[in-house]
């Protein structure tokens, strides 16, 4: 029943809502309740009050012949109407007279809440003991089912307990009104969650819609079609989310479309030499190829198969890598010589396309802390790519020196086409290729750049590419200097 979010939290809200309202109710109702008793009491206090005032003043003014029992019972009449004008001002009271043992004198009001027993002695003491009595109770059975109750006592001169005026309010009235207000909460309440229960349905299916579109989107992402994407409208968390969802999708549809194009360069490169390799040595073995030309066509094998053997290389890198299995470990080395072992590498394909070359150091040597394998390999791909891309005669330059930050900054530019503006996001992806045509980069299948920049941030270091688009580009990485090395630059 309650599987879907959108269910749970319509229901949890609905609840919510509910206790509330309940909670609400029972607090108004209380303090009704308690505010109608306290006007109740004060009501019955001063006839009470005023009762025993004004009996005791008209006990006190006769003979003294009789007794306080024998008075009340000689001069009923008189006094019922006495306090019959007391009663005036609240009908729903009963006034019961005692003498001092609990029998009951007189009664004014409804005659149908005695039960013929006296008022319980303990009552009676209470009493006596704190000059009034206030409780809601049948004062131990004298009167029939439970009663608010006010009472004061009638003493003599001397003190002398003499008998008690007990003021009886059932609270009828106000139990009415306490009972009608309650329906009248209940029934507006249910109005109250009738709408809420409508907004909240339409505010949690706008909450809950995207998150239905996702969930159609992963399932048509698990079948291979990344193309979908969950519509945002606003700018609260569940439209962040929806941007997250679609910014996810456009990745994961670019890494889809970089990996079938792997696949495709990663055949075509494979292919390629090894039905070059084939068709030579078919034709060295059948004597197509005469013995004064098998030199020439073995040497060609030869760069085939180490064309083959450097994608291999690649792809191994790319494994250990992302797996973790390949670990650097830092050590002190000069990157200006090792900078200058690279371009002394590269000679003969400098000179076969006649380029300018400079090598720009800030000092001979600068010491850095990396490992040594790494960076030798980063750079070199860095300088080969410079070269493959550079136009002929154009310049290369490799510079080292400091940045702002106090790092080694090593940066390769050359002057070629350079990178589309559109092609700079996506430079360091895996098996990303700029040049589709495959014009140019014929040995490559896009994991170069990539490779250099996972080797750069595993030990804690940045790559960013800079390109004017048919002028030229510029690659710049960062080393950490070695503590002789950056103690020294800080004095400097």
């Amino acid at each position: 029943m309650f599987k879907s979010v959108f269910a749970k939290y319509l229901t949890a809200i609905c609840i919510l809502i509910l206790a509330c309202i309940l909670i609400l109710a029972w607090i108004i109702s209380s303090v009704v309740r308690n505010y109608a008793i306290e006007l109740k009491s004060k009501e019955m206090n001063w006839s009470c009050t005023t009762t025993v005032s004004l009996v005791s003043l008209t006990y006190g003014n006769s003979d003294g012949s009789l007794s306080f029992s024998d008075f009340i019972l000689r001069n009923e009449r008189g006094i019922s109407d006495m306090i019959g004008t007391i009663l005036e001002r609240d009908d729903t009271q009963t006034v019961v007279l005692t003498d001092s043992v609990g029998y009951v004198l007189l009664l004014c009001g409804d005659d149908d809440v005695l039960t013929g027993e006296n008022v319980a002695q303990s009552v009676l003491s209470s009493l006596v003991e704190n000059g009034e009595y206030i409780a809601r109770s049948n004062v131990g059975g004298a009167i029939e089912g439970q009663y608010l109750i006010f009472a004061r006592p009638f003493l003599a001169e001397d003190g002398t307990f003499e008998g008690a005026a007990f003021i009886l309010s059932s609270a009828e009235k106000e139990l009415t009104l306490i009972k009608s207000m309650t329906e009248t909460i209940v029934t507006s309440s249910l109005w109250v969650l009738l709408a809420a229960i409508i907004a909240v349905y339409f505010i949690t299916d706008r909450v809950v819609d995207p998150l239905r579109g996702m969930t159609a989107a992963v399932k048509r992402f698990g079948k291979g079609d990344f193309k979908m994407r969950v519509p945002v409208t606003g700018s609260d968390e569940i439209a962040q989310l929806g941007k997250a969802f679609n910014h996810m999708a456009e990745s994961l549809e670019h890494t889809e479309k970089m990996r079938n194009m792997f696949l495709a360069n990663v055949s075509h490169d494979l292919r390629t030499p090894m039905t070059t390799i084939s068709g030579f040595i078919d034709g060295i073995n059948s004597g197509a190829i005469p013995p004064e030309k098998h030199g020439y066509y073995l040497n060609i094998i030869s760069g085939e198969v180490h064309r083959l053997s450097r994608l291999v290389s690649e792809i191994l890198d790319l494994s250990k890598l992302e797996s973790g299995e390949r670990k650097f470990e830092a050590v002190p080395f000069d990157v200006c010589e090792t900078a200058r072992l690279i371009l002394i590498s590269f000679e003969q394909k400098i000179n076969q396309k006649r380029l300018d070359v400079e090598f720009d150091a800030e000092k001979d040597s600068m010491k850095v802390t990396a490992d040594k394998d790494a960076i030798y390999q980063a750079l070199y791909n860095l300088v080969d790519n410079a070269i493959k891309f550079a136009r002929e005669g154009g310049l290369i330059r490799l510079s080292v020196g400091y940045g702002e930050s106090g790092k080694v900054m090593v940066a390769v530019f050359n002057e070629g086409d350079g990178i589309p503006e559109a092609d700079l996001p996506y430079v360091f992806d895996r098996f990303y290729k700029s040049d589709k045509s495959r014009g140019l980069d014929k040995n490559g299948v896009g994991l170069g750049l990539y490779i250099v920049k996972t080797i750069l941030e595993a030990q804690g270091e940045t790559i960013s590419v800079r390109s004017d688009p048919g002028k030229n580009c510029e690659f710049v990485f960062t080393l950490s200097p070695s503590e002789s090395e950056a103690n020294e630059h800080a004095k400097n």
